[in-house]
């Protein structure tokens, strides 16, 4: 039984974060593409990319810019429009894109 219950849980884990992942590209579509790119891929040469950046980072960073603990002007007001759930969205996004690096 208690195996059942672990897969049940991670099943729901799952689905929950393939919603999260295609909820947070439709935010991400709207609040970052401007400057991160529609896949993370910054189109500002400022601008950090964030495809393939770990979730728990997009994670955190977000909501330091809405408390203000880390300064950027323009991310700042962004994520005070942000909600707990939107930020867990957009990180997921972000942290479900697949990057690869070559040398040259």
């Amino acid at each position: 039984m208690k195996k059942l219950f672990l897969l049940l849980l991670t099943c729901t884990a799952l689905h929950s974060y393939a919603d999260d992942v295609e909820a947070g590209r439709a935010k991400a579509e709207t609040a970052c593409a401007l400057c991160h790119g529609r896949i993370g891929v910054a189109t500002l040469p400022n601008a950090p990319n964030l495809a393939g950046q770990q979730a728990i980072y997009i994670n955190e960073q977000l909501r330091n810019y809405r408390s203000g603990k880390r300064q950027n002007e323009v991310m700042n007001m962004i994520a005070k429009q942000l909600t707990d759930s939107e930020i867990a969205q957009i990180s997921a996004w972000f942290g479900s894109i697949k990057v690869t690096v070559e040398a040259p």
